[in-house]
């Protein structure tokens, strides 16, 4: 429990973040979207919150048939997702994110403080030769074990909401669950995303890996919903998605 007793995070944080992204906003060199980060901070404000990720082609694809996704899309969405970092308490992925893509998960491509790294490994398959584990750049918690004791369901499976209570527990209220997709769709079907960051490129690769995937439906009327606003982030677009319950039928 001893990189989870110095994990919290100083919450002041945020509002100067936002405060500078405020003052951004009024100049000519704002960053792109700088609506859509100033609204997660306002929101992180007034309590938890979950926001996912994910950067994925024109139909849905966030890699090749083998695997390959460097880079889906361009410097403006990469920037985005550095920003959406520095303004969460912690990053959520998966085991499969660590060990395909050894990520470092810290802020780099602009400035702020890195989150907290928080890994799914039900399974203890992530070796601690990776970034994560080594670079020391920030606290890395795997959860489900003692750094982040979460129960589990039948399956093996970590709960979204018990993570995000485990993650709340400890003061990591603002959570990004930045992949990968299985992750990010875990988070989406159990309701526990408050916001969802699409960042599509101009891109189509007409076979790969899928992005978000969900339970199947019968009807459209069992469609998962939501309210969007869109930005432009360079070439690629941004959908600032809102969840909502399905329509019924």
């Amino acid at each position: 429990m001893a990189e989870a007793a110095t994990a919290r995070r100083d919450p002041q944080r945020r509002i100067v973040l936002r405060e500078q992204l405020d003052t951004l906003r009024q100049r000519d060199d704002a960053p792109p979207a700088a609506e859509a980060l100033i609204a997660i901070a306002a929101q992180a404000a007034e309590g938890p919150l979950a926001v996912g990720q994910l950067g994925q082609t024109l139909d849905g694809r966030i890699a090749t048939v083998t695997g390959h996704s460097q880079y889906v899309n361009g410097p403006a969405a990469l920037d985005h997702l550095h920003r959406l970092r520095a303004l969460a308490d912690a990053v959520v992925v998966g085991a499969g994110t660590v060990m395909a893509d050894n990520p470092a998960l810290t802020v780099r491509r602009v400035e702020g403080d890195n989150p907290v790294r928080v890994i799914l490994d039900p399974r203890g398959r992530v070796p601690r030769d990776r970034t994560v584990f080594t670079d020391g750049r920030a606290p890395t918690l795997v959860a489900g074990t003692a750094d982040l004791p979460v129960g589990r369901d039948g399956d093996g499976s970590l709960p979204p909401r018990a993570v995000l209570d485990a993650l709340a527990g400890i003061g990591l209220a603002v959570v990004l669950v930045e992949g990968g997709a299985d992750t990010v769709s875990r988070f989406l079907a159990a309701g526990c995303l408050d916001r969802l960051h699409l960042l599509v490129a101009p891109t189509l690769l007409g076979s790969g890996r899928p992005g978000i995937t969900l339970p199947d439906v019968a009807t459209m009327e069992g469609a998962m919903r939501l309210r969007a606003r869109t930005y432009p982030l360079g070439i690629d677009t941004l959908f600032d998605l809102t969840p909502r319950i399905p329509i019924a039928g």
